[in-house]
């Protein structure tokens, strides 16, 4: 897919206000019919339809609806509505293209009063339904009739996607980008521009362990594996890798964080200040240091050993953090809550009130194996739960990935929301731009490819998508860059600080597989 797709056929996209002036008032010369649906995988049904529809007026328009208000699905639509709407305008029959920003066609019907309304045989042929009776009432009520399509192909999109969901990620990153007038120039220089920035992580930090052996079989009197050790590597995680992340992509990094009073605390700030990282560490001695240590044999997770203490923080640690919270001067406070003492009901109102005014505000709460919720973060700037996190939050298992976005945000009040899909990439919501823009949904496929240890992927997304809105406020680059810094973390075994060199890499790499590079 190249720029003069998308100039090429741009000119058929329309509002429902420009095509009212376009095909002029009921009763009309030019006979004008109207399909709507979602369209998201095009197949020879929908061909037939809108060639069918065509046969009978002067006018075709082909209504879309809106990504948000697609419920089909977890997942769907698999197709970004821009990129839906390009795919129809590219048919010689369509006149005209329109994103339908309701729920249903009725105030576009009544607004635009086609001559025709046209529906697939499969919504008459076992009686008409409620929805397209609602839509036959609005089309009747001004003298237009409705026409359903010969029923001698039907074809699912939602049959079809089933089968093998569509892949377009290249499709969908281009049209992303060419619909914010971005190209990939602009995410490379929004890496030169991160550079300077002070951020502020306030979180829990984890020592990750790898042990790795190698299997020496099983016993036979018990169901036991017997393993050689072979070594033993420490990673500093957690809240400490989202430092070191953020460090590495050029911030001026304060870290502020409890210990326990052992060999990994020194670990911990001997790497961090080695790095550069300014450390707060509070050291409470009732507790260890959170140690998470992984058996590892011939590739395989055999077992996880964690060393820790779940206890929220005493008050006094917590007046401390707050104190260092108020105290530090920077551009941006990150909490990067683990759910090990820290962050709970309980202290989360307090130290997100010491937050310094007109300070970028993060949060993350991953609980993959305890509970948390992130909606005890209100009014953030950005938050990046994963999906099992939101639909816990909520306590929401059925919901779409865009009502289940919508829902979230509306719960804790975020400005930004990038919701992690794990391999299937990242689900965005971002805010209004003014009092007529609704907001809206953009998804980014996965970029990685040899996943190694995809644990960790998420600290990387939320590093590089702060300093990407801190250096251009862009919520589309955001997005971009944190996915691409994830899928190079996930290419890599154990927690390794993504440099900008890295994400460049992907970058040339996405381009040049886009067609666009060298």
């Amino acid at each position: 897919m190249t720029a003069e797709f998308f100039e090429k056929y741009q000119f058929k996209l329309k509002t429902a206000a420009e095509l009212r002036g376009l095909i002029g008032s009921f009763p009309r010369e030019n006979k004008v019919i109207m399909c709507h649906g979602v369209f998201d995988v095009v197949h020879p049904g929908h061909v037939r339809h809108l060639a069918y529809a065509k046969t009978k007026a002067d006018i075709l328009i082909a209504s879309i609806t809106a990504d948000r208000h697609i419920k089909k699905g977890t997942y769907r639509p698999h197709v970004p509505e821009r990129l839906r709407a390009l795919n129809l305008a590219a048919f010689e029959m369509v006149d005209y293209v329109m994103i339908d920003e309701n729920a249903k066609p009725l105030e576009n019907l009544q607004a635009l009063q086609p001559d025709f309304f046209a529906k697939g045989f499969e919504y008459t042929s076992g009686g008409l339904p409620a929805a397209t009776q609602e839509e036959a009432d609005i089309v009747e009520s001004y003298g237009g009739g409705m026409i359903f399509t010969p029923g001698d192909i039907v074809y699912s999109s939602s049959r079809l996607i089933e089968l093998a969901p569509p892949n377009i990620q290249m499709e969908k990153l281009l049209t992303l980008l060419h619909t914010h007038n971005l190209g990939f120039a602009d995410l490379r220089a929004t890496l030169d521009k991160m550079r300077g920035f002070r951020v502020h992580v306030v979180g829990d930090t984890i020592v990750d362990s790898y042990t790795r052996t190698s299997l020496i079989g099983g016993q036979t009197k018990t169901p036991t594996f017997s393993v050689l050790y072979q070594g033993k590597d420490d990673y500093i995680g957690g809240a400490g890798i989202v430092a070191q992340h953020l460090n590495a992509a050029g911030a001026d990094v304060t870290f502020s964080t409890v210990l326990g009073k052992d060999a990994l605390a020194d670990f911990v700030i001997d790497g961090l200040k080695a790095a550069g990282i300014k450390v707060n560490a509070i050291t409470d001695e009732t507790r260890p240091t959170t140690n998470k240590n992984a058996i590892i044999a011939g590739g395989y997770r055999l077992l996880k050993v964690d060393t820790l203490d779940n206890r929220s923080i005493s008050e006094g640690i917590l007046e401390q953090l707050t104190s260092k919270i108020t105290g530090t001067e920077t551009d941006a406070v990150v909490f990067s809550d683990f759910r090990h003492g820290i962050f709970n009901h309980w202290t989360v109102p307090q130290l997100t009130s010491a937050i310094p005014h007109d300070v970028y505000r993060v949060a993350d709460s991953q609980v993959a194996s305890r509970w948390g919720n992130i909606t005890e973060f209100k009014n953030f700037d950005l938050v990046t739960p994963n999906e099992r996190e939101a639909r816990f939050a909520l306590g929401d298992q059925d919901s779409t990935v865009g009502a289940l976005a919508s829902a979230l945000v509306s719960a804790n009040a975020c400005k930004l929301l990038i919701l992690k899909l794990g391999d299937r990439g990242a689900f965005v919501s971002r805010p209004k731009a003014g009092t007529e823009d609704e907001g809206n949904y953009f998804s980014v496929d996965s970029f990685a490819h040899n996943i190694a240890d995809a644990v960790g992927a998420g600290d990387a997304l939320l590093s590089y998508a702060t300093m990407a809105m801190l250096a251009t406020g862009n919520e589309v680059i955001a997005g971009i860059l944190g996915s691409m810094a994830a899928a190079c973390e996930c290419e890599i075994d154990g927690n390794v600080p993504i440099r900008p060199g890295d994400v460049l890499a992907r970058i040339d790499q996405v381009e040049k597989a886009a067609g666009y590079g060298g």
